[in-house]
C-alpha cells in the first residue's frame, strides 16, 4: 500500500509562488513515476506536471509551462511543486498521484496512477 500526503497549499495573491510537496510511504518510491493534477470546483480533475522515475524527464500542462517546476528527491520519498507566478485560474485542489506501471513512461492520463493523496488546496486571489 501506498500513502501519499501533500502540503505545502495555501492563499497566495496573484503573481505570488508556492511550494507544494508530496510525502510518499512506499519504500519503492523510486520505482513510480509521480505526477501532480489538480481539480477547481465545477471542473474535472486535470494534469498539471509529472516526472519520471529518475527525474530526467517531465511533462507539463500547457497552461503551466515556464511558471511551474516539478522535482523530486528519492533518498527521501518526496516530491514537489514549484509554483510561480500564480494565476486566479490556478485556484484548485492539487493532488499527487503514484504510476508504478512496468512501463515507465510518463502519463499524462488520469487512469494510468494508481495512488493519489488527498490534496491541498491552492487558492490564488487577484
Amino acid at each position: 500500500q501506498v500513502r501519499l500526503v501533500e502540503s505545502g497549499g495555501g492563499l497566495v495573491q496573484a503573481g505570488g509562488s508556492l511550494r507544494l510537496s508530496c510525502a510518499a510511504s512506499a519504500r519503492t518510491f523510486s520505482q513510480a513515476v509521480m505526477a501532480w493534477f489538480r481539480q477547481a470546483p465545477g471542473k474535472e480533475r486535470e494534469f498539471v506536471a509529472a516526472i519520471s522515475r529518475t527525474g530526467g524527464r517531465t511533462s507539463y500542462a500547457d497552461s503551466v509551462k515556464g511558471r511551474f517546476t516539478i522535482s523530486r528527491d528519492n533518498a527521501k520519498n518526496t516530491v514537489s511543486l514549484q509554483m510561480n507566478s500564480l494565476k486566479p485560474e490556478d485556484t484548485a485542489v492539487y493532488s499527487c498521484s503514484a504510476d508504478y506501471s512496468i512501463s515507465g513512461a510518463v502519463s499524462t492520463e488520469r487512469y494510468r496512477y494508481d495512488y493519489w493523496g488527498q490534496g491541498t488546496q491552492v487558492t490564488v486571489s487577484s
